[in-house]
């Protein structure tokens, strides 16, 4: 099916404004998106516990995400291929957490994501991992980065600091995230220490580079990276190392040069989550109204250097939406939640449509939301699944005409 463009706003770059500058979503054309008709395949193999999510997807069709362990306390970083399930263990002994937390998967199966480690956290930090690992097990460890391939973890180095977390790969070898300095940061709140910065690793290479915030800003943390080397993320200030204040802005790196890319207008949690071949980026923008940044009320988003950023709005009824992923066609997936739950999304030919409506009359289950979406249109994400109540990952493949 040939993309259909819309006119959008041309809209420009401004140096390190914090200027909004954004397309409002247009009406919704109802029967746009609904050319579109998909088989969904859910996955029912874990490591024991009930909980498990697929997070990304390449384009061979393989998922990465997480499968708890029995008691649900603790999980994995697993991949099912062709169905069957492996387990990508830990960075650490028995009693440790490991995750794939962002679309850390590449074609060539090399996975990236986050794992606790046995080693003690000297300075008490909670560090990024905490807020996806269950709350019972999330602390008291040094959490790293780590780079999965031919069957072996490895752990990613740091700035010199404790802690790091990896967030997504490509083709190249090349991967992205974020790890902590030895600058004790006077921005960090909580339990927060060390200043953290973006940071491209080669592992194949050896080599490890640090990508910084914007001028003025004290951290940064990369989010996604595509094949030409670009990469997009965030900068602001240190807080607790979880979003918020550390995502005053979003920004997109191409070597050494950081380019602020314009948000919805509000205070925080501007963060970008991937970027396609084209450049094209989306993510998720508190608009204006957040109070002082203290609200998550954010939109999901789509930018490019021709026409600028655009709010993609919400479903119906809903209050708060993230886009999540996006494909060399332009295809956005993600979130959107309101007062009766959330729902997954696709974004096409310029309307948003709820997922669960494209997969025809008899599907039972809830497709709560989507994560990633690959060149050939499929994506995964996580249902709901009717009778048991499990939530699990699932595939969901656009039927040919």
């Amino acid at each position: 099916m040939r993309h259909r463009s819309y006119a959008l706003l041309l809209l420009a770059v401004a140096g390190c404004s914090d200027e909004p500058q954004v397309t409002q979503p247009p009406a919704p054309v109802a029967h746009a998106a609904h050319v579109l008709e998909y088989d969904v395949v859910k996955f029912s193999a874990s490591l024991g516990g009930t909980n498990r999510r697929g997070l990304a997807i390449n384009n061979r069709g393989d998922v990465a995400g997480f499968s708890t362990l029995p008691g649900n306390a603790l999980r994995h970083a697993v991949l099912w291929r062709g169905g069957e399930l492996t387990d990508l263990g830990t960075l650490g002994g028995p009693g440790t957490n490991s995750s794939v937390a962002w679309a850390g998967l590449n074609d060539h199966g090399t996975i990236v994501g986050i794992s606790q480690t046995d080693t003690p956290e000297p300075l008490g930090e909670s560090w990024s991992c905490s807020a996806f690992f269950s709350a019972a097990t999330s602390t008291g460890r040094i959490c790293l980065g780590f780079v999965w391939a031919n069957g072996v973890m490895t752990a990613l180095p740091t700035l010199g600091g404790n802690n790091g977390y990896a967030t997504a790969s490509n083709n190249r070898g090349q991967a992205v995230g974020w790890a902590e300095t030895l600058v004790h940061d006077p921005t960090c709140n909580g339990n927060q220490v060390l200043q953290f910065r973006a940071v491209m690793w080669e592992p194949k290479r050896n080599r490890v580079r640090q990508l910084r915030p914007l001028p003025g800003d004290s951290t940064s943390a990369a989010t996604a990276i595509n094949e030409r080397g670009q990469v997009v993320g965030i900068s602001g200030d240190c807080d607790v190392a979880v979003g918020q204040f550390s995502a005053r802005h979003i920004v997109l790196w191409e070597g050494d040069r950081v380019t602020q890319i314009p948000h919805l207008g509000g205070t925080n949690w501007h963060t970008a989550t991937a970027i396609n071949e084209r450049g094209t980026v989306v993510g998720f923008s508190n608009p204006p109204g957040d109070q002082n940044g203290t609200l998550f009320i954010a939109h999901a988003f789509l930018w490019s250097a021709r026409s600028g950023t655009r709010d993609l709005g919400t479903l119906p009824g809903d209050q708060t939406s993230q886009a999540n992923g996006i494909n060399a066609r332009g295809q956005v997936v993600g979130v959107s939640s309101g007062p009766g739950g959330s729902r997954a999304f696709l974004w096409h030919d310029g309307v948003m449509a709820d997922l669960n409506t494209l997969v025809g009359p008899g599907f039972a289950d809830r497709l709560v939301s989507a994560t990633d979406i690959n060149d050939a249109g499929q994506i995964t994400g996580r249902l709901l699944e009717a009778g048991t109540g499990l939530t699990l990952p699932f595939v969901a493949t656009p039927r040919r005409p």
